[in-house]
């Protein structure tokens, strides 16, 4: 049954009776066809919907160039408006704004002044932003002026507007289009100039070119912000059939964002994707504990260095595992569907990557072929009044005589016109030229004007006559615009990779997002470089094979998730996770380590005494300046860095080590006084104690040495002038076997290590070790001590250099 649509009669009406279905049916036809046709789809030859394409015509007229100033955005707006495109000023505004965006646009067709908005904010509002065309802009009203394209009535019929404009170079796929139209869409990725060019120059010289031969010159997408397009199955689809989809991934390096803290430094995201909703997607993910491993994001982007997002890392976790979770739940990686519908003589059409290419070339060989026309007509008739003026300027007393003679205008055109065989338009020309131009020096310069003119006419006639010369013209001057306007490749495309596949939220407290639980060795040398190397110890390295930095302060073996002490003389540990530290590629390059001052980020004066694996098995000893000891309970604080001991004014630690209770702790002091005990004499303590006293000290005397022994060992010490400076006074210096020294018990002063000669009066350096070890200037420098066992109340002997480290091999 047929629904009717009637109205109430009335005298002053007339009633019809309309169809429902029928009147819907057209209206929503009627309703679609201008969507489609005037307002969401691209036109394949320019690339350009109405409102764009009104735009960049309006602003062509209204001078905008690239080398004018800006005008404001609402007297844009408003001219477009007004003339051409009455669907209101917020479309208008919103296409300008997205035609000025060079993240949007690959080539932006308006230069913006002003805010224009960002990837995660609007624009300003028209009154406030600035615009002019682009250089960009002015190649797509190239030739406007010279009847290279149709005009058609605006929508009063009061002025004209281009059907298309001329577009010097391929808009529709360097600039990409996106739209929503009824029953159908486009969406088009930004392409590089430099290669659609080529691609398109490749077609012209080659018309049967297959797609294999035109992705090598257009092997995928170029996104205005970068990135990376993995895999190029759904590209080549997209080429062949108009349809396809691919992902692009950020662009993100692993680097160091502070001395022990890794992080991943994203400097690029994929299209159309802001740092902002990144940053909304992590946070969520950390909420709800689909993201592991991250401990803080921030976002340093600004308009001087661009793109630059920081997602810092927990220690210990893989920053690869990290990554990959990132991929899986925030923007971080992004579809892109390609749809490119686009209208081909009024209809919409699905095109391929040569579809679009033919489409383009067709309408610029068009486009080439009107203007050369044109030029042609205007050099002709040109040429025409030139030769009428050589033959006025020859016969100029006779021209002047025949118009003197004429009593009207129009007798003396027609006399000019019998006596001097020209034409209406010659002789119309001749009569109203001024008479100065009829000189000698004109002649000349007009006999220089028809041979140029001529030339140029055999060279428009000759590109006219020939589909070659006309290709070749085209395809010259697509070359000049890439050469003057492309850039280089922005977008990364990698045509293999592993996709990174979904997870379901309850797996992911399964995953393990920390590093593998490997072996590895951590090293400290003597002078203060630390380092981590993933390889079996290397041997003892002496004599010609020494190397900088090769005395060792400590060396263990760790694995990567192991928590490491570093032990400072402020009476502090550090605590730093054993992946954080710095791998060395070669563990027999002692100089590839990092410097524990920078790396730790220790205080003025403070240095590493120590370091060690912080676990519960770890039994640690310290002994302090001030002659006082103290074993640790291995209560390690959950702190980045903790005390273990309440100095004294003035105090700091000598010495730390790891010892049991079967071994033998050492002091030495400056006084040359050595004292050894067994280590359980000291009851370990908690991390708030003050510790007990270790070895009585005289007057002005201190520690410089504390340490344990278990086994045989040498004691070296180094005495000198105190009045001396730092390192100028080598003295003399002297090994002895540890057995020489009596122990004794602990809180006593000791017994004497070293019998000082002339111009000495301190121990300035001491050391008990294996008697395999290695001595170092303070600076790393390898020095060769030769020392034949002496008595513990021996006096040393000369030394050349000043000793700053023994360290083991």
């Amino acid at each position: 049954m047929t629904d009717k649509m009637t109205t109430a009669e009335s005298s002053n009406e007339k009633i019809v009776d309309i169809d429902l279905s029928k009147e819907m049916q057209d209206s929503f036809l009627e309703y679609s066809y201008s969507v489609i046709y005037a307002r969401a789809l691209p036109d394949a030859r320019d690339g350009l919907k109405p409102v764009q394409r009104r735009i960049v015509y309006m602003m062509g007229e209204m001078g905008l160039r690239p080398d004018r100033g800006h005008v404001k955005s609402a007297r844009v707006t408003g001219e477009v408006m007004g003339k051409l495109h009455p669907h209101g000023d917020g479309a208008i505004y919103d296409a300008l704004v997205r035609m000025a965006q060079p993240f949007t646009l690959r080539q932006p067709l308006v230069d913006g002044h002003g805010n224009f908005g960002s990837l995660d904010d609007g624009p300003a509002a028209a009154r406030y932003t600035e615009a002019r065309l682009s250089a960009a802009a002015l190649l797509m009203n190239d030739s406007l002026d010279e009847d290279v394209v149709n005009f058609k009535p605006n929508y009063d019929a009061q002025l004209t507007e281009p059907e298309v404009l001329p577009a010097a170079y391929p808009n529709l796929l360097v600039n990409g289009a996106s739209g929503i139209a009824v029953g159908m869409a486009t969406n088009m990725p930004p392409h590089n100039l430099r290669e659609v060019i080529s691609a398109a120059r490749f077609l012209l010289a080659n018309p049967d070119a297959n797609l294999k031969q035109l992705m090598k010159h257009v092997p995928g997408p170029d996104l205005p912000t970068g990135g990376i397009i993995m895999g190029l199955d759904g590209v080549k689809d997209a080429y062949e059939t108009g349809r396809g989809t691919f992902k692009t991934r950020a662009r993100v390096s692993v680097e160091s964002v502070s001395p022990r803290k890794l992080g991943i430094v994203v400097t690029e995201l994929p299209y159309l994707i802001g740092p902002e909703k990144v940053i909304e997607k992590i946070k969520d993910g950390v909420n709800a504990k689909k993201l592991l491993g991250i401990a803080d994001v921030t976002d340093l982007t600004d308009r001087t260095n661009g793109m630059k997002l920081v997602i810092e890392l927990k220690t210990g976790f893989d920053p690869q595992v990290v990554l990959d979770l990132l991929y899986r739940f925030t923007p971080m990686e992004d579809s892109f569907g390609i749809n490119n519908v686009a209208l081909v003589e009024g209809r919409p059409a699905t095109l391929g990557l040569r579809e679009m290419l033919r489409v383009y070339l067709d309408h610029r060989l068009e486009v080439t072929k009107r203007r050369t026309v044109n030029r042609l007509g205007k050099r002709e008739a040109r040429l025409h009044l030139v030769e009428g003026l050589l033959i006025a300027t020859l016969n100029i007393d006779e021209v002047i005589e025949v118009i003197r003679a004429s009593d009207e205008v129009d007798q003396a055109r027609k006399r000019l016109m019998q006596v001097f065989d020209l034409t209406e338009i010659q002789a119309e020309y001749i009569l109203e030229l001024r008479l100065r131009r009829l000189t000698k020096f004109s002649q000349i310069e007009l006999e220089t004007e028809k041979t140029q003119l001529l030339a140029e006419i055999k060279e428009l006639k000759r590109i006219l006559a020939s589909k070659e010369a006309l290709d070749d013209l085209v395809s010259t001057e697509l070359a000049e615009v890439a050469e003057k306007y492309g850039d280089a490749r922005r977008t990364t495309l990698i045509a293999d990779f592993e996709e990174v596949k979904p997870v379901a939220v309850a797996k992911i407290a399964g995953m393990d997002a920390q590093l593998a639980d490997s072996p590895t060795f951590i090293r400290l040398t003597t002078s203060g470089l630390i380092t981590r190397f993933d390889a079996a110890e290397d041997s003892t390295i002496t004599g010609a094979k020494r190397k900088r930095h090769d005395a060792l302060a400590r060396k263990f073996a760790a694995t990567t998730r192991s928590e490491i002490g570093f032990v400072t003389n402020r009476g502090r540990i550090i605590r730093i996770h054993a992946a954080d530290i710095p791998a060395a590629s070669d563990p027999t390059d002692y100089a590839s380590g990092v410097k524990a001052s920078d790396f730790l980020g220790l205080e003025k004066k403070e240095t590493v005494l120590h370091a060690f694996v912080l676990d519960d098995k770890a039994q640690l000893a310290i002994g302090t300046k001030q002659g006082t000891v103290k074993r640790l309970s291995a209560d390690w604080a959950n702190k980045h860095d903790f005390e273990i001991i309440s100095l004294k004014p003035g105090d700091e630690l000598v010495g730390a080590c790891e010892a049991s209770d079967a071994d033998e702790l050492v002091f030495i002091t400056t006084q040359a006084q050595l004292l050894r005990f067994k280590a359980d004499a000291v009851r370990p303590q908690g991390r708030g104690a003050a510790g007990v006293a270790g070895i009585n000290l005289g007057k002005d005397d201190q520690a410089i040495y504390f340490g344990a022994i278990s086994g045989e060992a040498v004691v070296v010490t180094a005495a000198n002038f105190s009045g001396a400076l730092a390192g100028t006074d080598p003295g003399s210096i002297k090994a002895t076997d540890f057995a020489e020294f009596p122990a004794k018990g602990r809180a006593t002063g000791g017994v004497r290590a070293h019998k000082f000669i002339r111009n000495e009066d301190q121990l300035y350096f001491a050391w008990v070790g294996g008697v395999d070890c290695l001595a170092a200037a303070a600076d790393g420098k390898p020095l060769d001590l030769k020392l034949e066992p002496a008595k513990r109340d021996a006096s040393g002997t000369k030394m050349q250099n000043a000793i700053g480290a023994i360290g083991n091999a």
